[in-house]
């Protein structure tokens, strides 16, 4: 069996990797949803930016699923932490992701431009809202969230959801949005015909400006903000009870890791060049190869953030010593390495059969197959 401490990192890498894939797939589903309400002209062009995400979204929620079951199997306190002490945030979260197959269910329903508006509305809130509160709640992991740990071991918040929209929290949630939404531009700009595509790839260099702008700005306030640092070292291979350690808060401490491991400086790296060339690569008309430097912006911004959090997965502003880290939140040595051999087992068919879906919906969704389908129903 693995050591405790390499199949502690492993879980948070597998994390790590579980939350770029949601980004990456269900973030084209989430971005599409957020854009076509706009980039749609009359219904017809805003039926066939549906339908680029109508056969998949189902699918690329398996990410989800698999970045929620990760948390409860293999970091319980975590789970347990942020899901009843965030509940109302977490409640907000899910009712905008069931407008979307409601959304996808009703909408054609009825031949009416007023009925079609509505769910339109609807979609465009199931893809908007989630994107923007994922950020926000990222955002406030460096601000640390108010939470002690009792005598029983449980987790206890004592904060409010208003409390949640700091400016800090927003601000990291409009670089959500806008990273989300240029993942959604650049994969429209793939599948739809024009004159759709030419507004999508429209769309796409602007969200991809947006998202330098703000993910600097981010940046730039973050040595402002008290971090959390471990003081001695850490029980990497210890039993999980956050309260065994020390923790201070001081200020420029979420950028410790950046000059511990300028290897790391790589993540941050990799989000601005990716988004340059998606941005010159879209309005080159490349909406390919965009999707790709995309999905590298994805997994840039996620890794920056995990990289600056690190070892920390929910730290505490209220009672420092409480925070949770990834060597005292963790489920016990023996699940986390049956958990990995499941992981090595299934993770690759969901990989396959993902490939193997959009395969088989290769090909771009044009006016004329829209329309021809609107006649024969």
């Amino acid at each position: 069996m693995l050591d405790y401490e390499i199949l502690r990192v492993i879980w948070w890498l597998l994390l790590g990797a579980l939350l770029i894939g949601f980004a990456v797939m269900d973030g084209f589903d989430l971005g599409v949803a957020t854009l076509f309400r706009w980039l749609g002209r009359d219904d017809d062009e805003r039926s066939a930016f549906l339908e680029t995400i109508e056969p998949v979204w189902d699918g690329n929620q398996v990410w989800f699923i698999l970045g929620g079951g990760a948390a409860f199997a293999a970091w319980p306190l975590l789970y347990a932490a942020s899901f009843s002490g965030l509940y109302l945030a977490m409640l907000l979260v899910l009712l905008s992701l069931i407008l979307r197959p409601v959304g996808f269910m009703f909408r054609n329903k009825v031949p009416d431009a007023r009925w079609r508006r509505v769910w339109d509305w609807a979609l465009f809130i199931g893809g908007a809202v989630p994107s923007l509160l994922f950020g926000v709640a990222f955002g406030n992991l460096f601000l640390g969230l108010p939470f002690h740990i009792d005598g029983l071991a449980r987790p206890v918040y004592t904060g409010s959801f208003f409390a949640l929209l700091h400016p800090f929290a927003l601000l990291v949630g409009v670089v959500s949005l806008s990273m989300l939404v240029l993942q959604g531009a650049t994969y429209a700009a793939l599948k739809v015909g024009e004159p759709m595509a030419g507004r999508a790839r429209s769309a796409g260099f602007w969200s991809g400006l947006v998202l330098l702008v703000t993910f600097s700005l981010a940046g730039l306030w973050l040595p402002g903000i008290e971090g959390a640092r471990i003081v001695g070292a850490a029980d990497v291979a210890g039993p999980s009870n956050p309260l065994r350690k020390e923790v201070i808060l001081e200020g420029g401490a979420w950028l410790a890791n950046f000059g511990t491991y300028p290897w790391m400086i790589a993540a941050p790296v990799v989000v601005y060049l990716a988004a340059i060339a998606s941005m010159l690569l879209l309005r080159a008309g490349r909406a390919g190869l965009a999707f790709v430097t995309s999905s590298l912006v994805q997994a840039g911004v996620i890794l920056t953030a995990g990289f600056g959090l690190f070892p920390f997965l929910m730290p505490s502003s209220t009672v420092p010593g409480a925070g949770l880290t990834v060597w005292d939140a963790s489920s016990s040595q023996a699940t986390l390495f049956i958990m990995l051999v499941a992981t090595l087992v299934f993770l690759p068919l969901v990989l396959l059969y993902t490939a193997w879906v959009f395969r088989v919906l290769r090909g771009t969704v044009t006016l004329e197959h829209v329309r021809g389908q609107a006649d024969h129903y």
